[in-house]
């Protein structure tokens, strides 16, 4: 597997770091692109960042987080080739992956806790897109 992209707001930046450290202690590579402590700084710029090298295929796959993931999931979802996902739960990340064929997860460092989040981002990593009919219905919008 080709890096991860990784990226956040100050509200995400704590769980950023966990699941930056926890991805190289698994000796997954990854390229972080911010932010790179608390202060205060525009989500959108991050997400923007990440969202854009997905969506030109500089990256295969992208972790954003911010407070609740849902500015990180709309900022991501208006590059066509991203399928940016919210998954603050298993089952979701699962189905991300399985049916939908995220290529973004997205989390929310404010809702989520760090061992929930180390058990959604190795779900999400590991669980492969199923293709068939899904594959036809993502040719739909893709």
């Amino acid at each position: 597997m080709r890096p991860i992209a990784l990226g956040c707001d100050h509200a995400g930046y704590d769980l950023k770091e966990f699941v930056k450290n926890h991805l190289l202690s698994t000796d997954r590579e990854i390229e972080d692109f911010g932010t790179y402590g608390p202060e205060s700084v525009d989500y959108p710029d991050y997400g923007m960042r990440v969202a854009g090298m997905i969506d030109r295929g500089e990256y295969e796959r992208g972790i954003l987080i911010c407070g609740t993931g849902l500015g990180m999931s709309m900022v991501a979802n208006r590059f066509p080739g991203v399928r940016a996902a919210l998954c603050n739960d298993l089952f979701s990340a699962i189905m991300s992956r399985r049916h939908n064929d995220a290529n973004i997860l997205v989390m929310g460092g404010r809702v989520i806790g760090t061992e929930l989040a180390k058990q959604i981002v190795e779900t999400w990593i590991d669980t492969r897109f199923e293709g068939g009919r899904h594959r036809t219905r993502l040719e739909k919008f893709c």
